[in-house]
């Protein structure tokens, strides 16, 4: 019975695996690596046969492994592939595991199984494959001229399946020297800009590489083609637009045309910018003098001009510092150390509740943390006290007005100071700045663009007092030390020494003007900013239906709107530059067009290159103003004491002429423009007020733009030459005590554009006759006065004045006619003496005929003929003017011009030939 029991025992315990098993496999391989490893254990060990595991099984279909036992005692065993497995076919496998024991005994009679085990094997990929690209050729093409974020994607693929060796990290450019680049996911893109005149096309090889770094076994081929390019942009236009002043409107793009390289657009702007700031005072305007310019706008008289041209009678800008290059413009630069008093017998004394401040002014930003208060005009306390009365200034870019009125005017808080704060005042252009107060109210315009203040303060009224003010331009004046303290609020007292100026100003002022008691228009504002150049568009009735337009207030903008490429070109032949100035400033005016494309459903969609020109403004022919007139007056005394006195322009003429064209082939062209001034300056002694005037009347000056000065003798305004020779004809000299008078002399200078333009410097003399006798005969040939001039008539292309149609005979013709009648005459009365001697016997009868022309005596014939005394009529037809002449010389000044032409074409045709009658023997 023992010996049994060592054989057969009893099985108590089944084997125990793990619940689940993990693997991997690689591909091609049949060992598995579990996690954890296969063993099995089993309670009944160390009892043979019931204690060891004899066998692994596996369930599942198909599952290609099978599980081996490598230690029965252990329960060790091993999972490996039954076949060949492959990643690409299957790359997991599941199944299920059991154990077995080897039983009771040898027999396995009674073995015993463990549980089901779940068994997930996954297969390792191996690199086995090279990357394939999916098209064997890659064809693209380019416009030459641009720089592509892609031209073309290559794609390449691999067989492999796991991503390690079934991706592909890479794309590489095998062909060398190429101006392409690849990006790891086959975007190709050039690297430079590509010429279609250089290389129309290009042939390059690219290969791929997986992320095991296994190459392609094939390169594919790349062909990319290069295009000529299709610029998008204006064509057809010049960079340069030559423009002859007094032409005009002229177009600026006749031929030009919008190529959209055919894709369909729903709208196109375009904007045409003319550049003039650095032309005069931000563009051509005209220049002449602020009063003449204010005159001709219509402006209310009464303004007071505080920044005039530097003269004897304005000389408190004479220290100031002038930027006057340009065509004649007057500037005042100021640098923060220049400033002007205005002398009190300039400044209004009263402005009263209405007045008008204007002025053009260039500013920028004042450098420094804390910016000072630069003032333009000021009035304050001349001595003692520092109160500032009025003053315009800025600070801090804002442009401030200070208005203290005083407590005679009003005794309650008014507004005192008035604030605006603009872009324009610290934009370093130029803009024309007036003030319109209509108390308490101010206006503002800054180039005729109304804005009203954004802050007024309040304050108390200044006290009256007997302190005499100063005005002051590009600063303001400090008096002496102040016993009390201003309340002001443009300026805190602050006790001083000695006068000086303060809170200078750092810009460009031009025409600063103060007129009280009026206040500006808006259409006077806007003629006096107006600029005389821009932009235009010619024909606007051609335009298509479709296209808007726009200009800003100046012209120097144009905005041109439309759907249809073709109407847009239409349009933009049709714009055009123009410029009324008959002498406009030369040189170049930038233009700048921009333009915006817009397609259906986009914002935009082609870039049109900006366009860059210029305007090229030809120098303007220069006129020769000429005046012409007698230079000599002869008048008896008598005449000056006169009411009227004597017109020594009587005979003036103002003609202009130009040259057209150069070389021989120029011409000479009289010219019809403007005047600005005139100016009678007395050579040698000044008049003595006394006893003599220079002076016009004031009904020669009514219809015309003309204003006088009449202690200087200025004729001024802007008006035309035949204005000027009315008005100056007009002008009268007395001298109502000219027994000590011999002669005087004037001096008559005329110009256009103040000043740009200049005439001849035409010298007068007048003489003074104290005794008239009469003369039977004078021969001039035997002393010739030394006011007979030789007269040069010019030669006029054509004629503007009706009044220079008719011009005397040359004096060489006159001389010739004379001599030959003379000459006619003694043949005639020779030949009648002959005869009638023949006669005389057989006429004794006849006693009656005793007149001296039948008994001619040679010795006491005596004729006179003077071949210059026709040219001396002449010359006194230009001049007028002989002893002879003077006693009815009043009458002929009252007359007009053409009478007193033809008065004296009378007395001419009747004295063509005298008879000397003392030595005739009748």
């Amino acid at each position: 019975m023992k010996h049994f029991s060592i054989f057969f025992s009893v099985n108590k315990h089944k084997p125990w695996i793990e619940t689940s098993y993990h693997g991997v496999i690689t591909e091609n391989m049949d060992t598995v690596l579990l996690d954890p490893p296969l063993v099995a254990l089993d309670k009944d060990a160390p009892v043979p046969y019931a204690g060891e595991i004899c066998a692994f099984n596996i369930y599942g279909q198909d599952a290609p492994f099978e599980a081996v036992v490598l230690n029965r005692t252990s329960g060790e065993g091993v999972l490996r592939a039954s076949t060949p497995v492959d990643c690409e076919i299957q790359k997991e496998y599941t199944f299920i595991i059991q154990a077995y024991d080897c039983g009771a005994g040898p027999s396995g009679a009674d073995w015993k199984k463990s549980h089901k085990a779940v068994v997930h094997i996954q297969v390792d990929d191996v690199n086995e494959f090279s990357p394939l690209f999916r098209e064997p050729l890659y064809k693209a093409s380019v416009t030459e001229g641009k720089i592509y974020d892609s031209i073309l994607q290559v794609e390449a693929w691999d067989q492999d399946c796991s991503p390690q060796y079934s991706q592909i990290c890479n794309y590489e450019i095998v062909t060398a020297g190429t101006p392409f680049a690849i990006d790891r996911n086959g975007n190709i893109r050039n690297t430079e800009r590509l010429s279609y005149d250089k290389q129309q096309s290009y042939e390059i090889m690219v290969t791929a590489f997986d992320c095991g770094q296994k190459r392609a076994k094939e390169d594919v081929p790349v062909h990319i083609e290069v295009k000529p390019v299709c610029k998008p942009g204006w064509q057809g236009w010049n960079k340069r637009v030559d423009y002859e002043p007094g032409t005009g409107s002229k177009q600026l793009f006749p031929k030009m045309h919008l190529e959209t390289c055919g894709g369909p657009l729903s709208g196109v702007k375009a904007m045409v910018e003319l550049q003039t700031n650095h032309i005069g005072k931000g563009c051509d305007r005209e220049t002449y003098s602020e009063k003449s310019l204010q005159k001709l706008c219509g402006a209310a008289s009464g303004s007071t001009d505080l920044l005039p041209a530097p003269s004897p009678s304005t000389n408190w800008t004479a220290s100031l510092l002038t930027d006057s290059g340009r065509d004649s413009d007057l500037i005042y630069r100021f640098d923060g150390r220049q400033a002007a008093n205005v002398p009190d017998h300039v400044v209004p004394q009263n402005l009263t509740d209405q007045f008008t401040l204007a002025t053009w002014m260039k500013h920028g930003p004042t450098p420094g943390l804390r910016a000072e208060k630069e003032t333009l005009l000021c009035n304050s306390d001349k001595t003692e006290m520092n109160r500032h009365h009025y003053s315009l200034y800025v600070h801090n870019c804002r442009l401030v007005f200070l208005l203290r009125r005083d407590f005679t005017q009003v005794d309650t808080f008014r507004p005192a100071e008035f604030h605006w704060k603009l872009e324009q005042i610290c934009d370093k252009e130029w803009h024309y700045y007036v003030i319109n107060v209509e108390f308490p109210a101010v206006t503002l315009f800054v180039d005729g663009v109304t804005y009203e203040p954004y802050l007024v303060t309040d304050d108390w009224p200044i006290h009256a007092s007997k302190i005499d003010t100063q005005l002051t331009v590009g600063a303001c004046w400090q008096g002496q030390s102040a016993s009390e303290r201003s309340l002001d609020l443009g300026d805190e007292s602050v006790e001083t020494t000695t006068p000086r100026f303060t809170q200078y100003f750092h810009g460009s002022l031009s025409g600063l003007t103060i007129r009280p008691g009026r206040i500006e228009t808006q259409k006077v504002i806007s003629c006096l900013q107006a600029c005389k150049e821009g932009l235009d568009i010619n024909s606007l009735e051609s335009l298509a239906k479709d296209i808007k337009f726009h200009f800003n207030p100046a012209q120097s903008v144009l905005v041109v709107e439309g759907e249809d490429v073709d109407s847009i070109n239409t349009a933009m032949t049709k714009v055009s530059y123009i410029n009324s100035r008959q002498f406009p400033t030369p040189g170049l005016r930038r233009l700048h067009i921009t333009t915006t494309v817009q397609c259906f459903g986009e914002d935009t969609c082609l870039s049109i290159p900006d366009i860059k020109a210029v305007v090229m403004v030809l120098q303007p022919s220069e006129p020769q103003i000429t005046i012409t007139g007698s230079n000599r007056l002869v008048r008896p005394a008598g005449d000056l004491r006169g009411p009227l006195g004597v017109a020594p322009f009587k005979e003036l003429y103002i003609t202009s002429t130009v040259m057209k064209g150069d070389g021989f082939g120029g011409r000479v062209m009289e010219l019809m423009h403007n005047l600005d001034y005139c100016d009678v300056l007395v050579i040698g002694d000044e008049l003595n007020p006394e006893r003599e005037s220079l002076e016009i009347h004031h009904s020669a000056l009514l219809g015309k733009h003309l204003d006088t000065n009449t202690s200087v003798c200025v004729l001024q305004g802007v008006d035309s030459m035949a204005h000027y020779e009315q008005a100056l004809r007009q002008v009268r000299y007395r001298n109502w005590r000219p027994a000590a008078l011999s002669e005087r002399r004037f001096r008559l200078t005329c110009s256009e554009l103040n000043g740009r333009y200049t005439s001849n410097e035409f010298n007068l003399e007048v003489s003074v006759l104290h005794h008239s006798a009469p003369v039977e005969h004078v021969n001039h040939m035997a002393a010739q006065p030394q006011y007979m001039r030789p007269v040069h008539h010019p030669l006029m292309i054509h004629t503007i004045n009706s009044h220079m149609s008719a011009g005397a005979p040359p004096a060489a013709t006159v001389v010739i006619v004379v001599c030959i009648a003379a000459l006619v005459v003694i043949v005639v009365i020779g030949v009648y003496r002959i005869h009638a001697t023949h006669q005389e016997g057989s006429r004794e009868d006849e006693d009656e005929v005793k007149e001296p022309e039948a008994e001619w005596d040679n010795s006491a014939l005596t004729i006179t003929v003077n071949p210059m005394e026709e040219e001396e009529e002449d010359e006194e037809l230009v001049g007028g003017g002989t002893s002879a002449e003077s006693d009815n010389s009043d009458e002929e000044e009252r007359e007009d011009d053409s009478g007193g032409r033809k008065d004296v074409e009378e007395r001419k045709q009747k004295g063509k030939l005298e008879w000397d009658s003392s030595s005739m023997a009748y």
